[in-house]
């Protein structure tokens, strides 16, 4: 059984909520109507009413959603005073707070923030600049992290390479050129990512051009500090580094190339060094690799969960991404 799958499956007693941002895209609608309709969470659908109903009911005209306006709802004042609060000491006014929660990623990032849901669903129509402003602003970074980053969840018919064929990628999607303390909280973060969606244990690979010191450059120095912040950070943490790709994936490789290490050849997370390389890396497999498909990026290191999706996504992306959110809920 595949990730979503495995995901879909145990969705159903969790009585989650999630906002939908972007809630007059069709295929935000029909995404909302497959979560409902297959009682994964409860769905809020932020947009207009007049325009999102006269689609949801060719779903299913019996089955409720959940549409919130947002100029116009029972929120909107609990939610600009919150705003306020949390951002008086960066120059916010209520006038500002108020202009703040008509954008729909700050007011979506917001009422989550609040509880009034689990988590939030975005980027559709968005941008994702204007997704991580309103999460950053609006829900902020968890205690213990100074960054946000991404993951993708790449799921690939060669079973015989990580978790039967399934691996996660980092960072993908946020931060171009981490320093050492950067890298070590992507890999601690994926790391919990991984066990959390996937309930097995992490082979983190800090992916290199070098593997254990065959060769050297500034990039290397960085792979190598982030693995000993790592090492004294999370002791629990399977990691090593620096490996270079096939030393990470291949046994026989691995075998040869670090014999020592409990990471190489069998590798389920990895960390690439760089923006460039990750968001290009994990494009070339979900491309190249017939009957890959990818999830995400997921973002990590907020303290409660929002999601970004691309442009171009499907209403099943949304569906896929909006159940890792869920699940994200339940992380402290």
């Amino acid at each position: 059984m595949g990730v979503i799958s495995e995901l879909k499956k145990n969705a159903l007693n969790k009585n989650k909520s999630i906002i939908l941002t972007d809630g007059d895209d069709e295929r935000t609608i029909k995404a909302a109507y497959e979560l409902m309709n297959n009682n994964l969470c409860s769905v809020s659908l932020l947009g207009n009413r007049e325009y999102i109903l006269p689609i949801y009911e060719k779903y299913n005209p019996e089955l409720n959603i959940n549409i919130i306006d947002i100029n116009n709802n029972e929120y909107r004042e609990q939610l600009i005073n919150h705003y306020y609060e949390k951002r008086k000491a960066k120059g916010e006014t209520l006038e500002s707070s108020a202009a703040a929660l008509s954008r729909p990623c700050y007011f979506s990032a917001v009422a989550v923030d609040c509880g009034i849901f689990d988590g939030c669903v975005a980027g559709a129509v968005s941008s994702s600049a204007e997704v991580l402003r309103g999460a950053l602003r609006g829900i902020g970074i968890k205690k213990g992290s100074t960054k946000v980053s991404s993951f993708v969840i790449m799921e690939t018919p060669i079973t015989e390479y990580g978790n039967n064929g399934v691996f996660f990628m980092a960072d993908v999607a946020i931060n171009p050129k981490p320093d050492a303390e950067t890298l070590a909280e992507i890999a601690i973060a994926t790391a919990d990512s991984y066990k959390l969606l996937i309930n097995d244990e992490p082979y983190v690979a800090l992916l290199s051009y070098s593997t254990m010191k065959s060769a050297e450059g500034d990039s290397v120095d960085i792979c190598r500090n982030a693995l000993e912040m790592v090492k004294i950070k999370r002791k629990d943490i399977i990691i090593d580094g620096e490996l270079q790709f096939d030393a990470a994936l291949l046994k026989d490789v691995g075998k040869r190339k670090a014999p020592e290490s409990k990471v190489a050849g069998n590798a389920n997370v990895f960390v690439f060094p760089n923006l460039d390389a990750g968001n290009i890396g994990y494009k070339i497999t979900e491309r190249m690799c017939k009957g890959a498909t990818a999830t995400g990026p997921i973002l990590q290191g907020l303290a409660k969960p929002m999601n970004d999706l691309s442009r171009g996504c499907s209403a099943t992306d949304i569906v896929n991404t909006a159940l890792v959110t869920i699940f994200q809920s339940e992380q402290k």
